[in-house]
């Protein structure tokens, strides 16, 4: 897979945008948990730094067999990402919850000029074959 790098500012219209380019990159059956991360993390970036900051997207092959990294730096340090516990009527604070639940591993990396909150997801083949062994053991 090519590395995809996108630079843009986190405004609320270019959530959509984003997951546009993350579908066109990955294939449409391979992005839909990818396109999720991907808006979560740009939503934290609006909401906790500010709407209207610099941010670069990376998705690549992380490394490790059958397994995509995407990462979201943005330039403020300090505002570090804390997953909460929302309450049934709380609107907001699900986004690290969710990225946690559909990433095999997640993370924050601080550097020189700013964070980088990451993700990996399992490659489209890999989460086919295991989707297709749970419906043989269930059987």
């Amino acid at each position: 897979m090519n590395a995809l790098t996108i630079h843009l500012l986190a405004v609320s219209k270019a959530v959509p945008l984003l997951r546009h380019a993350v579908r066109e990159h990955l294939g449409a059956g391979a992005s839909p948990d990818a396109e999720l991360c991907v808006s979560e993390l740009l939503t934290n970036v609006i909401t906790h730094v500010g709407e209207g900051t610099p941010v670069t997207l990376r998705i690549s092959d992380s490394g490790r067999a059958a397994r995509t990294r995407v990462e979201l730096t943005d330039p403020d340090p300090r505002a570090w990402p804390v997953p909460r516990q929302a309450g049934e009527t709380d609107e907001s604070g699900r986004g690290l919850a969710l990225l946690a639940a559909v990433s095999l591993r997640w993370g924050v990396r601080r550097g020189p000029d700013g964070k980088t909150v990451w993700c990996e997801l399992p490659r489209e083949s890999s989460q086919s074959e295991v989707q297709g062994l749970h419906l043989i053991t269930r059987g």
